[in-house]
């Protein structure tokens, strides 16, 4: 950031001197789903990026700095991400925290990367985000590919000789994670009875559960969101289709049980390893219990990106976006309320951990593996 500095000198009037400095404020935007079918991410979002900034602030900010959250709307979706990112340029904002939707954080990442801002996604997990080697794009959240890789097996164990469908909703991220998990069951001799995409936001999905019927299918995994997921899960219960549903990490929020009701019982989805049991989580999960609220989902590693983007302003000791991506990436920890958390060269992070949970009388939790 620049500050222009106006000098009077007589005889010459007013002359303005340019110089980089240290901008008082770190200013981050939060960039995510604030309204729209999944509103709810997008909240879980805010109120992380929220209380991380207060608690650094709380503590003395990044070196007597304070951190100071801008909230932007993308809704998910690809063009407003595009306009929030120019937004976010415009504003002179440097330092982002999101976007949530891969089908956001995609496209808008290459207006970050052309302006020099880094973008750290709490949320976004389809492999293109960090594979266009952008110097400043990072994620604080494991890839679908991994989530593949560890969910694929089991399903091919767990459910050996059972009829596999396989549905998404057409979305970078929903089709994406979906094909991951069929390229990883077929590579094990598993083949599905049913690939097909959903059209998101329908408000009748009888036609595909009757195709799923008729194939007979026994176990489903969709790649997608919550809303669609409840929602196909109750029409099914309505028409008698019994089948045990499994999604990946997207329904990790109350608003899925709101919608599927108890239809909703025994849905199984992939998620990182809960955040909130990790013991540098105590002092967070204090302040979120004065605010009355739950820091399910997503809500934990948006808290995680703002710590990571103040410990790079610290390692690097400068503002520079590029010099505080290369700060992280360097393989030493990163402390976060997650635990340490280390990033490769990509911007990816390294070795994560996944659990499987199980939604049952309107919460979830781990189930054995």
């Amino acid at each position: 950031m620049r500050t222009t500095i106006i000098l009077s000198l007589t005889g010459f009037g007013l002359l303005a001197l340019s110089a980089p400095v240290l901008a008082d404020d770190i200013t981050i935007a939060v960039a995510g789903p604030m309204t729209g079918p999944v509103a709810s991410i997008g909240e879980q979002m805010k109120r992380g990026a929220e209380a991380a900034a207060a608690a650094i602030n709380d503590g003395g900010g990044v070196d007597g700095r304070k951190i100071k959250i801008v909230i932007e709307d993308d809704a998910c979706d690809p063009k407003q991400a595009v306009t929030v990112a120019n937004l976010v340029v415009g504003q002179q904002i440097k330092y982002v925290d999101g976007h949530a939707c891969s089908g956001s954080s995609i496209p808008a990442s290459d207006v970050y990367a052309e302006n020099d801002v880094l973008m750290m996604s709490p949320a976004s997990s389809n492999p293109a985000l960090t594979e266009k080697g952008h110097a400043t794009i990072m994620r604080l959240y494991p890839r679908d590919d991994r989530q593949g890789e560890f969910i694929a097996p089991w399903i091919a164990d767990r459910y050996k000789g059972k009829k596999i469908a396989i549905l998404h909703d057409k979305s970078a991220y929903g089709k994406g994670l979906a094909s991951v998990v069929k390229d990883k069951l077929n590579a094990g001799g598993v083949t599905e009875v049913m690939f097909e995409g959903i059209n998101p936001g329908e408000k009748d999905y009888t036609a595909v559960i009757t195709k799923l019927k008729s194939a007979g299918a026994e176990f489903v995994y969709f790649g997608g969101y919550h809303a669609e997921a409840g929602l196909i899960l109750r029409q099914a219960a309505d028409q008698g289709a019994k089948f045990q549903l499994m999604t990946g990490d997207s329904i990790a929020t109350s608003e899925f049980w709101a919608m599927s009701g108890p239809a909703g019982e025994g849905t199984l989805f992939t998620f990182p390893t809960d955040p909130r049991r990790s013991p540098s989580a105590a002092k967070a999960l204090e302040q979120f219990k004065a605010q009355g609220y739950d820091p399910e989902g997503f809500t934990l590693f948006s808290y995680g990106v703002v710590q990571a983007i103040a410990d790079g302003v610290k390692r690097s000791g400068s503002d520079d976006p590029a010099k505080i991506a290369a700060a992280l990436e360097d393989g030493k920890p990163v402390d976060t309320v997650m635990g340490p958390v280390k990033f490769d060269g990509k911007g990816d992070i390294l070795d994560p951990r996944y659990d499987i949970n199980m939604w049952s009388a309107g919460k979830y939790g781990p189930i054995a593996k």
